[in-house]
Formats: structure tokens, sequence, C-alpha cells
């Protein structure tokens, strides 16, 4: 369903990235510093040196093969004086060396961008590869589903349930006033006068038989059996609950999709309004559903949703009351939480034979 991430994860990723830039420019300019002071030091203690003893490094150039060179480590004679040796600046009570404050907030800084750095691509990650995967995955299988019923063409009689939807007096109800078991295109009610059984195999756990076509959104996506994550939804496909009826037969065609990350195919159902044409195509027919209604909000355990007369068993009068051919789509709302449930319903208009 729909992603995963937290918006609090936006937030916390800005503030560890802002927080540890600061704590790292601060820690490089302490350091900057420390070695600006600690060479102004040496540089001051080397011109008293020179100060009190004018004739302390003469120059002394070597004769024979390496004439007109320095003599390197060549020191002067102390005339029987001790040698002053440079004072060590380690443990120097102003500390020339970093304290264990600074050590640790370096450390810190250094921990905290490395974080923030980490938390950043994993957002990265979250919001941008997995849709750009998931969507080229998605559009692979529905060409691969197209060219296979292209070679394998059915017999023109549907496969979604008892009939061919012949009749185009239909009215909301499967008993509409021709008194079928079935849906017209006036509602979705299809009749059975005419109608020849057919019989189709069920689909496989995890098998992508169909293809969901909305055109308000552009969208083209496979529908596969189950609404398992691993194998179906992070792949970017829509998943059809299995308890739930096949399309264009009785009952609810019920589907479920992520609204964000893993190709996010149902993030924009909430603009769906009524009248909007909800296209599935199989390997025999094509069936054309209409939006009907919309449950902005609703609990994630709301199971009347789907249902096969949909109905809300959390909110009061939303859904509906006679038996009919319904279909589904449930996301997760708010965007970027898994709190809450959208669905959308339609009623089925029409059949066309492929």
């Amino acid at each position: 369903m729909g992603g995963e991430l937290r918006v609090p994860v936006l937030s916390l990723v800005t503030s560890l990235v802002s927080y540890g830039g600061r704590a790292y420019l601060a820690a490089v300019r302490e350091r900057k510093q420390r070695e600006w002071r600690r060479d102004r030091d040496r540089d001051r203690d080397l011109h008293r040196e020179r100060e009190r003893d004018p004739e302390r490094r003469p120059v002394v150039v070597r004769q024979g093969p390496h004439a007109g060179r320095r003599a390197s480590g060549w020191r002067p004679s102390t005339l029987g004086r001790p040698q002053r040796r440079r004072p060590s600046t380690l443990g120097h009570p102003q500390g020339r060396r970093p304290s264990a404050l600074r050590r640790t907030l370096w450390t810190g800084a250094e921990v905290t961008v490395t974080l923030g750095v980490v938390l950043l691509l994993l957002v990265v990650h979250q919001l941008w590869w997995t849709n750009r995967e998931a969507r080229a995955g998605a559009e692979r299988k529905v060409r691969a589903l197209e060219h296979e019923w292209a070679a394998t063409p059915s017999d023109g009689r549907g496969d979604g349930g008892e009939g061919s939807a012949s009749d185009p007096a239909g009215d909301d109800t499967p008993g509409g006033s021709s008194g079928g078991e079935g849906a017209g295109s006036g509602s979705g009610g299809r009749t059975s006068a005419d109608s020849t059984s057919v019989s189709r195999e069920t689909p496989h756990w995890d098998q992508a038989y169909a293809v969901l076509t909305i055109p308000r959104l552009g969208l083209t996506v496979p529908v596969a059996e189950g609404v398992g994550k691993q194998n179906v939804l992070n792949k970017g496909y829509v998943g059809h609950y299995p308890a739930t009826a096949q399309p264009g037969r009785p009952g609810n065609f019920a589907l479920a999709g992520h609204r964000n990350t893993h190709g996010e195919p149902f993030r924009y159902i909430n603009r769906l309004r009524k009248g909007d044409e909800v296209r599935v195509r199989t390997r025999g027919a094509e069936y054309t559903y209409v939006v009907d209604k919309t449950l902005a909000q609703t609990s994630a355990r709301d199971g009347g949703v789907i249902a096969g007369v949909p109905r809300s068993e959390v909110v009061r009068g939303a859904g509906y009351s006679e038996p009919g051919y319904y279909i589904t789509l449930t996301t997760c709302t708010p965007e970027y939480t898994s709190k809450y449930r959208l669905a959308v319903w339609g009623k089925l208009r029409s059949m066309r034979p492929r």
C-alpha cells in the first residue's frame, strides 16, 4: 500500500545535515586556528632565539664533491654551554594539542554528517530509485501481456463471467429491467438471456493477468493476483484482493496499489471524479467501469470497503446496499503514511470481447 516512509524523516534528515554541517565547519575552523596559532608561536620562538644568539645557525658551505651545499644537521659549538632544547608543546597548558572537548566535537560532527548522508541516500532511494525501477518493470510487464495476448487470441466470448453483456438496457442492479443477472451498458448489470458460460483458469498467486487503465490519470499498470508487497505491490503492480470478484463478474473487483514509492500507481486516485472511466483489459475482454463514489478516509481495518457489496464499517452511509458489479481502488492516506485508507468505487458499464 502506501510508502512506509514517514514525513518526519525528511525533517530529521534536514536537521541532521544542518547540525552536522555547522559542527563540521566549526571543527574545521578550530583546527585552522589551532594550526595558525602553532605556526605563529613557532615563528615567534625562532625570532626570539635569533635575537638572543644571532650566530646560532651560521651558513656553512661544504667542500669537496658537495661544494656549494649547506651542511645539513650542522650545529655550532656551544662553547661548553648546555644546549637548550626547544620546549615541547605536549601537555602545554594552553592546549596546542586538541582538547578532549574538541576531539569529541570533531568526532560528533563527522558521525552526524555521515548519518545525515546515509539518511539522505535512503530518502533518495525510496522516493526516486524505487519509483524508477518499479515503473520500468511495470511497463515491461504490460508490453509482455499485450504481446502474449496478441500471439494467442481469445475465442471472443470474454473471460470475466457469465456472458457477453450485449443488452444495453441494464440498470444499477444486477436484476435490472431485463431481469438478467449481469450488467449492461447503463450500470454495470449484465443480462444472461443470450449469455454463454465461459470457463477460465483462475490466475496463480502473484501472476499478472490483466491491465488497468485510468485515462484521467494517464495510468496503465498490470494487475496481479494477491496484494503481497514483495512480489506484487513493490514491483509497481496493482494487486487484486484474492477473496473478491474477478473483473466483469458479480460482486466487487477490489484492487490495491502503492500511493508513494515503488511506482506509486495510485498516488492520484483522489483526483478521480464521478463519471471517470476505469478500464480493465484481460485476455478475453475489456471491461469499462465508471467511477461513482469516493471514500476520502477510513480505517486501515475497514474490510467493508472491499466486501461483495462494498459498504464502510466505519463511516456511516458510505458505500452500497444492493448487489452489483463493482470495482474498488484502495490505497493509503495521507501521503507517506499507512495510517488510513482511501477508497474509490465504480460500477461496470460495459464489456467488449477481445
